[in-house]
């Protein structure tokens, strides 16, 4: 039953039996811990510690190195090893928690209900706290509503899903905003690589591997990632999925329209491009509209978000390589390890992720502030990807954009130089598990978001 009514003043909202009909759907049936991990839920979503208890020991099975599939038994054994069993309410307690469901088919209105009451108590606190706040005469009544606003949408942003788009539905919502910026002149706020140098020393991203690819902030990382997608995608007609943790995608789709049309992002961005320039948008968005590359726009994405949408995307759309930006954004659900120790359990899970799929993992990666107390015309090299040597140790391949410095006598002039003629990039091979490793000069026309073998030219 719900407790409302005389009890409710007392009593945060919440059903017993709801919680207890969702935990045993997950023991119950296997995809259903996927589904609740895939519709965000959280151990603070139930209400009961008990209740809390269980649901964290069936996250950690999902998210060991080898995961578990759960059920009464790796449940309790979990719970066990963490001291946790009593606190769950006990052996027996557990096992009883199949017996209130005559299947998992109901999961996801188990989830949505436990997940409804957990937002009513979450207002409550807000509220509560509001309250308190609006009789604070020394307080200023805008800075409580901005308080207010900040809460609510922390509130909203937490409660979200992670879901994905062909890139087709993507991209007809991007050529919508970039048709009406056309007009309106209105700023908008928004298993080859295609790399036949890369390509032959590695002769492809393999199946399985667990490829990182390290660069400091504005060399290109999306950049490089989005043009081996698109080629992948569009001229291999391979099914690829992008997982972006940093920008929407629209804007990500904005940067392939301009890669692949070759108009210049910045043109497009404020709508002072050219009729020529839109007739080559509208041909490309055409000819492009069919491709199988799936966009999963996720901010605040944890590991078990991510391997449960990757899951779903190679079982339903077959896709055979994720690409993910990047890897300093993605959650770890233990907030209380050390950042360094996170990093490490998310590598691996990753590198578990591609061997489990069989298909290649491309994961971005911000380097460490050593590469810039050694001097922008340093290479970057292994010891600099940031926050743990485990990635280093789990990637079958690492690669560094390393943007080249232009000569001592060029430097007068370099900036507009570059704008014209391109910017000297190196892709710097550092470590291949089953190839050797390199350097391979590229060429990045920022203003196409587009990175070309030094040999061709515009």
């Amino acid at each position: 039953m719900v407790r409302m009514a005389k009890t409710r003043e007392t009593t945060p909202p919440h059903d017993d039996e709801l919680e207890r009909a969702a935990l045993g759907s997950m023991l119950f049936d296997p995809d259903a811990a996927d589904m609740a991990m895939h519709n965000h839920l959280k151990p603070e979503d139930f209400y009961s510690r008990a209740h809390q208890c269980i649901y964290k020991a069936i996250g950690n099975l999902l998210a060991k190195e080898r995961p578990l599939r759960p059920d009464i038994q790796t449940a309790i054994q979990e719970l066990k090893a963490t001291g946790k069993l009593d606190e769950a309410g006990g052996a027996a307690y557990v096992s009883s928690l199949t017996s209130v469901i005559p299947s998992g088919a109901n999961i996801e209105y188990y989830i949505s209900s436990v997940q409804g009451f957990s937002l009513r108590r979450a207002l409550l606190r807000v509220a509560s706290e509001i309250g308190v706040e609006a009789y604070d005469e020394s307080r200023d009544s805008l800075e409580i509503l901005d308080g207010v606003e900040k809460r609510v949408f922390e509130l909203r942003d937490k409660r979200q899903s992670f879901g994905y788009d062909e890139f087709g539905k993507v991209l007809e919502r991007t050529f919508e905003k970039i048709e009406e910026v056309y007009r309106t002149k209105k700023t908008l706020t928004g298993l080859p690589t295609g790399f036949e140098a890369l390509d032959r020393m590695t002769t492809g991203f393999q199946p399985s591997d667990f490829i990182v690819i390290g660069a400091r902030p504005s060399v290109g990382k999306t950049a490089l990632a989005l043009n081996m997608a698109s080629h992948i995608a569009f001229r291999e007609s391979r099914p690829v999925a992008f997982f972006s943790l940093e920008m929407p995608d629209t804007s990500l789709t904005q940067r392939v329209i301009s890669s692949e049309a070759m108009v210049d992002g910045n043109k497009m961005r404020s709508g002072f491009f050219t009729q020529d320039d839109f007739r080559k948008i509208r041909d490309m968005v055409g000819s492009i509209f069919e491709a199988r590359l799936f966009i999963v726009d996720a901010p605040n994405m944890t590991f078990l978000d991510l391997r449960s949408q990757a899951r779903k995307l190679r079982a339903k759309e077959g896709v055979e390589i994720i690409f993910v930006d990047y890897l300093g954004l993605i959650g770890h659900e233990n907030k209380v390890l050390p950042l360094h120790q996170q990093v490490s359990e998310i590598s691996r899970s990753l590198k578990g992720l591609a061997r489990e799929l069989k298909i290649p993992v491309v994961v971005l990666c911000q380097l460490n502030r050593e590469t810039e107390r050694s001097g922008h015309s340093q290479a970057p090299n292994l010891s600099n990807l940031r926050d743990s040597g485990s990635i280093e140790q789990d990637a079958d391949l690492v690669m560094f954009l390393h943007r080249k410095p232009p000569p001592k006598d060029k430097k007068e002039g370099a900036e507009e130089e570059q704008q014209t003629e391109g910017i000297a990039t190196e892709l710097v091979i550092a470590k291949q598990r089953n190839g050797p490793t390199g350097v391979i000069e590229l060429m990045m026309h920022s203003k196409y978001t587009r990175f070309v073998p030094v040999e061709k030219s515009w």
